[in-house]
């Protein structure tokens, strides 16, 4: 993991406690709102990641987790703001449990645990496509566990519109980690980001254009990686079969 940004931001009202992840263009710290009183997570974007199209980007994840917050299902964002030091943040729901990832890595969901997981992602996923909405990188990584034990669909960060021009720069992660990018064409000024073991066909396209079927797939191998214990990408082959797919691509 990447070592965060030297100091949390200083936030009015908000106590901080410790560092809870670090990614490619963020940090994400755990705080104590001081009223109402209460643990929240907070998404900070680094300081040397600072430009206008991460900006943007950022500020377009805040705006598509608002518009689905009401959602039992989905991470809720509280507050968006600009910190004293001048990092972008937004406050969102603390998720206290494991991540689906930390999950299947333990060992396999019974069948059961794993429908009833599937079914309220479903749920989750049904409501950002009738919003418009494609999230783009499902993954047992980007679903983490509230206090109650639900899963919680979040990161937004490379969602789109489902009616956006196609894409053509993409990101490759091999193991979903948070941050980890394999290789990179650039022959345009939009980008999406997918990780391979959890990553519909089309996504591998020079031109790919994904659509609320794209959303499906990569839900679905979530679920088989719950039931199985394991991603497809390892059952393909490993690591291996990742660096001859990349070489491949590039």
């Amino acid at each position: 993991m990447r070592r965060p940004a030297s100091t949390p931001p200083v936030l009015p009202g908000y106590e901080y406690s410790r560092l809870l992840g670090s990614g490619g263009f963020s940090d994400v710290f755990l705080y104590e709102q001081q009223l109402p009183r209460r643990a929240v997570a907070v998404k900070v974007l680094l300081t040397e990641e600072i430009t206008p199209a991460t900006r943007a980007a950022f500020v377009a994840e805040a705006n598509v987790m608002a518009q689905l917050s009401a959602h039992p299902y989905i991470a809720t964002i509280f507050h968006a703001d600009v910190a004293s030091d001048g990092r972008p943040d937004f406050v969102m729901e603390y998720c206290s449990g494991p991540s689906l990832a930390e999950q299947y890595k333990r060992a396999p969901l019974p069948v059961a645990d794993a429908l009833r997981t599937g079914i309220r992602l479903s749920s989750a996923v049904a409501t950002a496509h009738a919003a418009g909405i494609l999230h783009r990188d499902i993954k047992p990584g980007n679903v983490l566990a509230n206090d109650y034990g639900w899963p919680i669909l979040t990161d937004f960060g490379i969602s789109s519109v489902a009616d956006d021009d196609a894409v053509s720069t993409t990101m490759l992660s091999a193991d979903g980690a948070a941050g980890a990018t394999g290789s990179t064409s650039a022959t345009g000024s939009k980008s999406v980001g997918m990780s391979i073991p959890w990553s519909p066909p089309e996504m591998f396209d020079d031109d790919p254009r994904p659509d609320t079927r794209s959303d499906v797939f990569s839900l679905a191998a979530t679920v088989w990686t719950l039931l199985a214990g394991r991603s497809p990408f390892e059952v393909a082959g490993g690591s291996n079969g990742s660096l001859d797919l990349m070489s491949r691509i590039e």
